[in-house]
């Protein structure tokens, strides 16, 4: 397992996913605890000696920003602040974001900008490392002063509240504390909102979403390959001539890799009768090598949020400032999510537009791939299912950033809705795993009516897919088949 130690240095996405997958123990370096320290005692100090309102720390919040609160109940405030913005609703958050909301939280506190207590971030790092999942709901969350409700939620059973995933059941939070011998923690000034103000719930979301999309982008790159094969496509639309003079670097980079794919292949090699092939199989660099500039994109936003001080106010010891601004609103993340969700679908639907020519029953493939076609139904309905989620996929791709609702008293008249468009990424994340399934399903089937071969890299995908799922030969239960596919592409495939 190992351990992955906080030090205030660049964690880059690749590094936040090795850190979870490796189930590596997360803790502070010595020299962050003194900043957190620090940043502590200085805010403590300054509450004390406070001749002037401070947002947050001795006032009210939003709208009541200018109602003072007595120095006797600043822990209180705190307290009532996380129980009533404690109010999500909807699905629970899958547990495997709430492990990275969790550890992203604690990256964000660890600067020593935010005033927390080092109690505090290291409750949420013993949970982070005993798997500890707060249960959190999908909505309620504007996407800007940060992801108030979700990550209330994240924060209850710090004092004692709501509920938690603990070995796989879901128990009261206060059962989690007697377990482990805690008490709950006294939150001090501020630290409520240091909780609540931040991104982690639309960047855990987003961070998932962007290794997702890599990996996706890989995958219908080479099942693309494939596809293009059992059609029985041609070699000259990727040749480096014409797509180095379009420029654009991420047609380049597909290009390149299906002519990588395609050496020794006996199948693109052979004479082809047709002159040219549909835009689906000759324009893939230029689909998918557009999806591939998004996401080099999306990915430098979202590695910069994740090192980022997200919460509100911030607190800059040297300076002895303490800034009330808007680092929580989420319209970075909102905007980039929108464009990867857009990115995704596109891939997603090209996909399917290549399955709809391998049905078809041209170019020596029987009608829906299957033998007996008549008798026999093959492969049309895995079409319409594939039909029917592109068809959701352009419906989730509406944006939400472009959309803000007035709240706290008109405090807070513009938020950024990325909670949403984080909610809607992950479901055309999903569904793109489920199309590449269905489209891998029937590239192999198409391929296996060929005698060619093609190249080893692309025979090796159908080898191994074909441990999983067997030929079919006359109609049965196609539901399994597209689930195994759908496990294939998603858990099995590197």
């Amino acid at each position: 397992m190992g351990q992955f130690i906080i030090n205030g240095s660049w964690v880059t996405l690749d590094k936040l996913d090795e850190i979870i997958k490796s189930k590596a123990e997360v803790i502070l370096s010595n020299e962050s605890k003194e900043a957190i320290k620090v940043c502590r005692n200085f805010l403590d100090d300054k509450v004390k000696s406070a001749d002037q309102l401070i947002y947050g720390v001795n006032t009210g919040f939003g709208s009541l920003c200018n109602t003072a609160i007595s120095y006797d109940d600043l822990g209180k405030l705190q307290r009532n602040l996380v129980l009533s913005h404690a109010c999500g609703t909807g699905e629970e958050v899958p547990q495997h974001i709430v492990k990275r909301m969790l550890i992203l939280k604690v990256l964000g506190l660890s600067h020593g900008n935010s005033g927390a207590q080092l109690e505090t971030i290291e409750r949420l790092l013993l949970m982070y490392n005993n798997d500890i999942f707060p249960v959190i709901y999908q909505q309620g969350s504007l996407g800007a002063s940060g992801d108030l409700a979700p990550l209330a939620h994240l924060s209850l059973p710090l004092i004692g509240v709501g509920e938690v995933y603990l070995n796989g059941e879901k128990i009261n939070s206060s059962e989690f504390l007697e377990k482990y011998n805690l008490e709950p923690i006294a939150l001090r000034s501020k630290e409520g909102l240091a909780l609540l103000n931040g991104t982690q719930f639309m960047s855990a979301y987003g961070s998932y979403a962007v290794s997702s999309a890599i990996k996706l982008w890989n995958q219908f790159n080479l099942i693309g390959a494939l596809s293009l094969e059992a059609y029985d496509g041609r070699l000259n639309p990727f040749q480096s001539n014409v797509n180095d003079i379009r420029q654009q670097k991420g047609q380049i980079e597909v290009a390149k890799i299906m002519r990588d794919l395609f050496k020794e292949s006996e199948m693109i090699s052979r004479e082809k009768e047709h002159v040219q092939d549909p835009y689906s199989f000759r324009c893939i660099p230029q689909v998918h090598g557009a999806s591939k500039d998004a996401i080099d994109y999306c990915a430098q936003i979202m590695e910069r949020e994740i090192n980022a001080v997200t919460d509100n106010p911030t607190v800059f010891v040297e300076e002895d400032d303490v800034v009330s601004a808007g680092n929580f609103h989420g319209q970075p993340l909102a905007i980039t999510m929108d464009f990867l969700a857009i990115a995704l679908a596109e891939m997603g639907s090209v996909s399917e537009r290549r399955v709809f020519k391998l049905i078809s029953g041209t170019r020596g493939l029987p009608a829906f791939l299957v033998a007996e076609p008549g008798l026999n139904s093959g492969f049309m309905i895995p079409q319409y299912t594939m039909a029917s989620i592109v068809s959701q996929n352009k419906q989730l791709c509406m944006p939400a950033s472009v959309d803000t609702i007035d709240s706290s008293n008109g405090q807070e008249d513009h938020v950024s809705m990325g909670a949403n468009a984080a909610t809607k990424l992950y479901r055309i994340v999903e569904n793109c795993f489920t199309l590449q399934g269905a489209e891998l399903l029937n590239a192999a089937q198409g391929m296996d009516f060929r005698k060619e071969k093609s190249s080893p890299k692309i025979e090796k995908l159908r080898t191994e897919f074909r441990r999983f799922v067997p030929f079919v030969t006359v109609d049965e239960y196609l539901h399994p088949l597209m689930k195994k596919s759908k496990e294939f592409v998603k858990e099995i495939l590197i």
